[in-house]
């Protein structure tokens, strides 16, 4: 067989993904040190430089220490624990496999959720000597959680308990017990020892008793196609393509079903309907599309659609929600503080979010439920989320990839939690709102863009001042105002605090209520570009999630971000209502620069610092700006 064949064979096997948990010193590197070495995984070279660290770091005598295959970091070896989750590659002639080797510390259990995210099965190791102890119902516990499908509960160190069958029942009877309060499809025991190659890729002669398979033979056999779904059809936009004038394509990974051109999709959270026209991969077009392909989709209409937004099937549609109810593991050394607002990465959308309600927390021990104010690092509870836009989700348990999620701190970008998505069947949410809006269909102007162009003779644009309060971004709208009204153009102002006396005027501060503000002036923007004006919206706009979204309604050719910076001492001797002293002494709550963050612009269009810049040279910088991008003659 040549090394082509040879390729495509391999490429064509089935991926395992599994990983490797329980407590301390169960002996999981091992056993995975051995399933390579017993499997002939490992290089002679490797094999060779494996014997001399046994020696010099090894715990097995003057035998080879399998367990340092995996554990590669330098306090791992010094210790004699996996701290980090270890990834490893191997093949056999039935399938590929991955293996994460998840810690065993209860200080670690966040590293052992980052690595059972994308398995397809778990492989839990029981001490024989300890039996079923609180490590291995965490790690059950999470497994479940993660909704992995398939456990295989190893009882190692079979040898330092004489191979007893009698150990081994009361270690089987025991686990069965504590899993019946748990939803895995599929439990599978196997007793081993993993040091002396018990039951890892050969029937041990040991334990005739055991009639089942070894621990190879059941990754290589066991069943994993049924856990793909490719019944619901899920296609979450990361990034719009535009290869010329004639090509628009939206690029994506698929989630979950099948695409085919000529299959009708349904956008949400809009609600739009167009037709798939092509598929396109890096090879060339193909005839469909399924998980976890990644693919550029042409539609046979210019539909709006934007990173964030998720290509359904018109019949078959996730909730589309702004609240929904989740479990999470808390992955922060700081404790989840419900005053606080944090950032929601869900599929390719992210939005502000906030946790309205710690409904409560799991014990682990008793899988019962327990009341509490917060959530520590490694807990796991139960939160109730708001977030400030809708989002196309799953419950986790019908679909892995539209129903996880991640949390994360807007002043540090830490991710704090880790979230699957539960299924409420009371919520509230807007899919019954999306189903109806499909009998709503956008009107379009018999005037044209062009025309109105030609009738103003001047070319819309957004012009978005953001930065902290006090910064100088009122002064500056208005001084443009000014400045192009005198050269004959239609423009006008949109100011924050105007918007909040009419339309906003119900909307409180939370990030929340600062998404919708912002939403609704991007919305009102976007209505007056439409009729050809040019307009200056000046706002706050904390958010770098929030002002995309804006750019997103807008139109990012004619949406301008301009910065208008200013350093916080500065913006306090401007400050003749005293507000941000108000805010220092508690009397203001989330107020921007003092109790709630201000995310800098990533990529603004133009930048101006506002305390050394006369208002005038700010206002010429910005003419400068549009003239530059074709919008000012």
């Amino acid at each position: 067989m040549g090394i082509t064949e040879l390729l495509r064979e391999n490429e064509n096997k089935d991926l395992l993904r599994f990983l490797t948990c329980g407590s301390v010193d169960d002996g999981k590197s091992t056993m995975i040190g051995r399933l390579l070495h017993d499997s002939k995984q490992i290089y002679d070279d490797h094999l060779s430089t494996l014997e001399k660290d046994s020696k010099k770091v090894g715990s097995a005598g003057e035998a080879i220490d399998f367990s340092l295959l995996l554990d590669g970091l330098k306090a791992e070896r010094e210790q004699g624990i996996t701290i980090d989750v270890a990834y490893r590659y191997f093949s056999t002639p039935k399938r590929k496999f991955i293996i994460a080797d998840c810690p065993g510390h209860a200080q670690y259990t966040r590293n052992m959720a980052t690595g059972a995210s994308t398995a397809n099965l778990a492989v839990v190791l029981i001490d024989a000597r300890h039996g079923v102890v609180e490590q291995t119902k965490r790690h059950s516990f999470i497994a479940s959680l993660l909704d992995i499908g398939h456990i295989v509960v190893a009882v190692n160190k079979m040898d330092l308990v004489d191979y007893s069958e009698e150990v081994y029942d009361k270690i089987r009877s025991d686990y069965e017990d504590f899993a019946s309060r748990l939803q895995v499809r599929n439990i599978h025991f196997i007793p081993m020892s993993a040091l002396m190659g018990d039951n890892i890729v050969e029937q041990s002669p040991k334990m005739p008793w055991y009639m089942g398979t070894p621990l190879l033979e059941y990754l290589q056999t066991v069943h994993i196609a049924s856990d793909r779904n490719l019944i619901d059809m899920r296609f979450p936009v990361q990034y719009v393509l535009r290869q010329d004038m004639s090509f628009r394509g939206f690029c994506g990974t698929v989630a979950s079903g099948i695409l085919r051109p000529g299959s009708e999709v349904r956008v949400l959270p809009s609600g739009k309907r167009t037709t798939i026209k092509s598929i396109h991969t890096f090879e060339g077009c193909v005839d469909e599309a399924y998980p976890p392909m990644a693919v550029t989709i042409a539609t046979e209409d210019e539909v709006d659609i934007s990173r964030g937004d998720m290509l359904v099937a018109p019949n078959n549609s996730p909730r589309v929600s702004q609240s929904f109810d989740a479990a999470v593991v808390w992955m922060s050394e700081e404790d989840l503080d419900l005053e606080r607002h944090y950032r929601i990465k869900h599929c390719s959308t992210e939005a502000q979010a906030e946790v309205t309600d710690l409904v409560y927390r799991f014990n682990v021990n008793t899988i019962g439920r327990e009341n509490t104010n917060t959530l520590k690092l490694n807990e796991i509870g139960r939160l109730r989320i708001e977030t400030s836009r809708p989002l196309a989700f799953d419950p986790y348990r019908r679909n892995r990839a539209t129903g996880n999620f991640i949390l994360i701190d807007t002043l540090s970008n830490a991710t704090v939690a880790a979230g699957m998505i539960l299924d409420r069947s009371t919520e509230k949410d807007l899919s019954e709102k999306t189903k109806v809006s499909t009998n709503i269909r956008e009107q379009v102007s018999r005037v044209s863009h062009e025309e109105r162009t030609a009738r103003l003779g001047q070319s819309p644009a957004t012009v978005w001042l953001t930065g902290l309060p006090k910064s100088g971004k009122s002064t500056i709208a208005y001084g443009l105002e000014r400045h192009l009204f005198d050269q004959n153009l239609m423009v006008h102002v949109l100011d924050g605090e105007n918007l909040r006396l009419g339309l906003s005027e119900n909307l409180g501060f939370s990030a929340l209520d600062r998404s919708e503000h912002i939403r609704r002036a991007a919305s009102v923007a976007k209505m007056c570009n439409d009729l050809g004006l040019i307009t200056i919206v000046a706002l706050v706009s904390p958010y770098e999630t929030d002002r995309c979204h804006a750019r997103t309604i807008v139109g990012a050719e004619t949406f301008f971000e301009v910065h208008v910076s200013a350093p916080i001492e500065v913006c306090e001797e401007r400050d003749n209502d005293g507000l941000y002293l108000a805010a220092k002494n508690g009397e203001i709550e989330r107020f921007t620069g003092v109790s709630a963050p201000y995310e800098h612009p990533v990529k603004p269009a133009l930048k101006i610092n506002s305390a050394d810049t006369p208002v005038d040279q700010a206002v010429q910088s910005i003419v400068d700006l549009l003239t530059e991008k074709g919008i000012l003659r």
